[in-house]
């Protein structure tokens, strides 16, 4: 806060009687012109008293509270821009990892299909052999009926 603040502002006037604001900080115009009146310490203080207006101790006091205000509202839009950068690396990791998980998903898909595929030819493969075998026996079977069928026939002439 204002009152309780130990950082030391100091500032001198140039040749145009002008304030210099030393150390970066910064005065709002009311603060300037405040500090812009009779600059002689006596008459400053002589002035201000006897016309019942603001001493040094008050203006220290408002000049202290003014820059408090002045870091604060400089620390509330530092703390905006942090939060905007979060946001945006919160959301370009978000971004990266969907990407990852839809590039993992299409690789498990693509690995399925291939094995689902696989499966398939090997299943055709073994029907083939299946149908193979079958005709086999299946001519088998004509050649051994021929042959009965032969011997049967030669049984009966005798």
């Amino acid at each position: 806060g204002g009152g309780s603040s130990t950082r030391r502002v100091t500032f001198e006037a140039d040749e145009n009687e002008n304030i210099t604001v030393v150390k970066g900080v910064r005065l709002s115009d009311s603060v300037i012109d405040r500090m812009k009146e009779p600059s002689s310490p006596s008459g400053r203080s002589q002035h201000r008293s006897a016309s019942g207006g603001v001493n040094d101790e008050e203006l220290k006091k408002r000049i202290a509270e003014e820059l408090a205000l002045e870091r604060a509202r400089r620390d509330s839009e530092a703390q905006k821009r942090r939060l905007k950068q979060e946001q945006m690396y919160v959301r370009d990791e978000f971004g990266r990892l969907l990407e990852r998980e839809r590039i993992s998903s299409n690789e498990h898909l693509t690995r399925a299909i291939l094995r689902e595929r696989a499966a398939t030819e090997e299943e055709r493969q073994k029907a083939q052999r299946f149908a193979k075998q079958l005709e086999e026996k299946d001519r088998e079977l004509k050649k051994h009926d021929a042959y009965y069928k032969e011997q049967l026939a030669r049984l009966e002439e005798r």
